[in-house]
């Protein structure tokens, strides 16, 4: 809220209005510590690390650290780093003046031209502006960054216009210098240029900045972040010693430890595109039908991930993100709905045979183990990960007994064709003609809507097939069951 009638504009306002100077890390510092304090959120969004990664972070705010978040991917790496940015105040006070190439410092200014206006000014001619804190968070992608970009070079067109090569005003400055007294992160460190990384040493420790062996230097006050993975971070060479030994927090990320936290996170980040049960339903007139998912549906698609992060053919050093879970989740959803929409059902109801859809939502975010995989494609992984999940999930829910008469029912000749695209009314006929099997699958979910009972049978014929006790053929979205 920059130049408000309440704030001041100029020095001597500033003076009369009682702001102090602090480092951004001490900043930081006061207002978590007050947030603590006042039990407030701290981590909004942040699921899974409460007694893990978040006290860490807590330690190394109060202890005025610059961080780096060691994960693999999709670990929440980047929201926590940008969390960090709010905790710095609403907006602080800077030097308005366009020939100060940052926001310096009322107070403390560190540049030359900062330090000559306060000194040769009266302070209620020197003006100020206020710099909100939206704006003090910048974030960068290590990848084909370079010295220039988050450091500064020499600007050829200053020198022709007659500065000095060795005077400040020479220089254009990089991002960090332009962040000071503010946050800069940087993401997936081991892959930013040593040449990069070696620049960095002074403003890790010294908190100067050197452009090109000039002398010119700055006291710069920025608080860096970094993220990085754990297999590129600890090979050697990847990331300067040095470097290392000037970070001071090593934050460690991890998976949801339960599956149940990881379904609080898909829902969480499908929450915005659309309601997923009755009761969460208040939108009037609504295109897209109404969504009612069985919280086995649910467990699966999470299932799914934690599956892929345990098998033998994926990469475990790459990770399976979170957003493979999100992305299943909203495919899984929209095939419902197109269901749904087609043959005119409310509610839509999720399946087994929706999930028929996951390679477009799954493929692309699997890295294959090359020693693993051997002659598998990745959709031939992707269908043992999920026939996995299936029998975990069912196996969880569905007691031994009972299922040898269920298989003995299609040793008799039964054959059961499901599909995503076939109406409920088609499952109620199937338990009409063969009651004994589908007691079994109504202990999953009890339920009298026929969308809800469809995805119990699916369920459950699913489980069979995924625990070898009867067999399936499949083709153009059909699916037929049978010995």
């Amino acid at each position: 809220m920059p130049n408000t009638p309440q704030l001041p504009t100029t020095l001597a306002e500033l003076h009369d209005f009682g702001w102090r100077s602090k480092t951004v890390k001490q900043e930081i510092c006061d207002n978590f510590a007050t947030r603590l304090a006042t039990g407030e959120e701290l981590y909004p969004g942040i699921v899974g690390y409460d007694h893990t990664v978040l006290p860490e972070i807590n330690i190394a705010l109060l202890a005025q650290h610059d961080l780096l978040f060691l994960g693999e991917k999709g670990q929440a790496k980047s929201r926590l780093m940008r969390l960090i940015a709010t905790f710095l105040d609403d907006h602080i006070p800077y030097l308005d003046a366009p020939q100060i190439p940052l926001h310096d410092d009322p107070l403390r200014p560190i540049t030359r031209r900062g330090q000559e206006m306060v000194a040769t000014m009266a302070p209620e001619q020197v003006p100020i502006a206020w710099w909100p804190r939206e704006e003090r968070y910048a974030e960068r992608l290590a990848p084909g960054t370079k010295f220039a970009d988050i450091i500064g070079e020499i600007d050829p067109s200053k020198l022709v216009g007659g500065v000095s090569m060795s005077s400040e005003e020479a220089l254009h400055f990089g991002l960090i210098p332009r962040m000071h007294r503010g946050i800069f992160a940087m993401n997936e460190l081991p892959e930013l240029d040593e040449l990069v990384q070696v620049g960095l040493f002074n403003i890790l420790e010294e908190r100067d900045v050197q452009i090109r062996g000039y002398p010119v230097k700055f006291d710069i006050d920025v608080m860096i972040l970094f993220s990085a993975n754990p297999a590129t971070y600890n090979r050697s060479g990847k990331v300067i010693p040095q470097l290392k030994d000037r970070i001071g927090s090593v934050i460690h990320t991890h998976y949801p430890l339960e599956r149940d936290l990881g379904i609080e996170i898909m829902e969480q980040e499908v929450a915005e595109l659309s309601p997923t049960t009755a009761s969460e339903d208040s939108t009037e007139g609504s295109a897209q039908p109404l969504v009612v998912v069985p919280y086995f549906m649910k467990e699966l698609i999470e299932e799914i991930s934690r599956a892929a992060r345990n098998s033998k053919f994926i990469d475990h050093d790459s990770g399976v993100s979170a957003r493979l879970s999100i992305a299943n989740y909203r495919t899984m959803l929209a095939s419902a709905r197109h269901r749904a929409a087609v043959l005119g059902e409310s509610p839509a109801v999720p399946r087994i045979s929706d999930l028929g859809h996951l390679y477009a939502s799954s493929l692309g975010k699997l890295e294959l183990d090359l020693m693993g995989t051997h002659q598998m494609s990745e959709r031939q992984v992707l269908d043992s990960v999920i026939a996995e999940a299936i029998a975990s999930v069912f196996n969880e829910y569905v007691e031994e007994h009972g299922l040898a008469e269920i298989a003995q029912i299609f040793a008799e000749g039964i054959r059961i064709e499901v599909g995503d695209m076939l109406s409920s009314s088609h499952y109620a006929e199937l338990v009409q003609r063969v009651p004994a099997i589908w007691d079994k699958a109504f202990e999953v979910n009890a339920a009298d809507n026929d969308a809800v009972r469809a995805s119990c049978v699916e369920f459950v014929l699913a489980g069979l097939y995924a625990t070898d006790r009867i067999s399936r053929s499949q083709s153009h979205g059909r699916i037929v069951y049978e010995t």
